[in-house]
């Protein structure tokens, strides 16, 4: 880096009725940014998932204080995922850290984030450890991402979630994604760059409650499979063998009249693999058909939003209806 002075990093923060965890996240992030204020600019860009609470009016109260405060507002709560892409494509940093404003993840750590990536790497992200959850969670979280690399189209970088910073290049890598059903952490696993983990243990939700449910996991888990890998689609094929000898197996016992439940098992058996095969294909033919539908990942409110540089256009602004006001 030639003039580290003039750097811009933009720091996201996506938040959903984070209304009391917001100002206390701002203090412990400004102290922790402080040091740096000599080197680097930055910009502290929330994106507010529509939320019912007064979350965005903590954010302007911030901003009326400290004019690198933004809001990025979007028009309806698209999700978790969508709104770390809406933050990406609107950052203008050369690098950007995603971080919650729960702080579960220490904002204290992006330090060490810059740090490295000044040594030159173009992805820096947190490995967690220990977590403030039952070890049963836990376990079943080092086992799904295991299971996940295991069957990967691609790679995946293990226990990583999407506390990174990652630099403009790997940014315009991720948002170029044409997937409706974005999954940043395996997005930033399959475009490559040089990398770096840091192991830390997470801490506790510093204010509020967490909207994260057993069900929110089990989806997530869900999506994060159908992004990286092809491999349940191809589930059937592998069940085909054993499905055929069972088969045999229970005409043989109906022939020989040493089975007599061999019918009853034949049936269940081809049902059971009936009933794979058609969800899996259920499932990847949706996605297609939602990716080939287009509809953008995520729709920001402009009137809603207090942005420094609106750098992106919304999707349904169209040119030959003229500017927004």
């Amino acid at each position: 880096m030639n003039d580290a002075r003039s750097t811009l990093i933009s720091v996201l923060c996506p938040v959903f009725n984070e209304e009391p965890t917001v100002p206390l996240f701002y203090e412990r992030l400004n102290a922790a940014l402080a040091p740096l204020a000599d080197r680097y600019d930055f910009e502290i860009l929330f994106s507010d998932n529509r939320s019912t609470d007064r979350t965005a009016e903590r954010v302007l109260e911030l901003r009326a204080k400290d004019p690198r405060v933004q809001l990025l507002s979007l028009s309806r709560n698209f999700g978790y995922q969508h709104s770390i892409v809406a933050a990406l494509r609107q950052a203008a940093g050369e690098a950007m850290c995603v971080i919650d404003a729960d702080c579960e993840d220490p904002p204290e750590m992006i330090v060490t984030f810059i740090r490295h990536w000044e040594e030159g790497y173009d992805v820096v992200y947190g490995v967690r450890d220990l977590r403030a959850e039952p070890f049963v969670l836990t376990w079943l979280r080092k086992i799904f991402y295991r299971v996940n690399r295991m069957i990967a189209d691609s790679d995946i970088l293990l226990d990583m979630a999407e506390f990174c910073m990652i630099s403009a290049d790997v940014r315009d890598a991720v948002v170029a994604n044409q997937s409706t059903f974005p999954f940043v952490r395996a997005e930033i696993a399959h475009v490559g760059y040089r990398r770096m983990g840091i192991r830390y243990n997470r801490q506790r939700r510093i204010a509020g409650r967490s909207h994260y449910s057993l069900y929110g996991m089990w989806r997530f888990a869900v999506a994060g499979i159908l992004s990286s890998t092809t491999v349940p689609l191809r589930i059937p094929l592998y069940l085909l063998p054993p499905l055929l000898a069972v088969n045999g197996l229970g005409f043989w016992g109906q022939v020989t009249g040493r089975w007599p439940w061999g019918f009853e098992l034949l049936v269940m058996a081809d049902l059971l693999y009936l009933a794979v095969g058609v969800a899996f294909l259920s499932l990847y033919t949706a996605r297609n058909y939602r990716n080939v539908v287009g509809r953008p990942v995520a729709v920001v409110d402009w009137r809603r939003s207090a942005l420094n540089s609106p750098r992106e256009r919304s999707p349904n602004d169209l040119e030959r209806l003229g500017p927004r006001c």
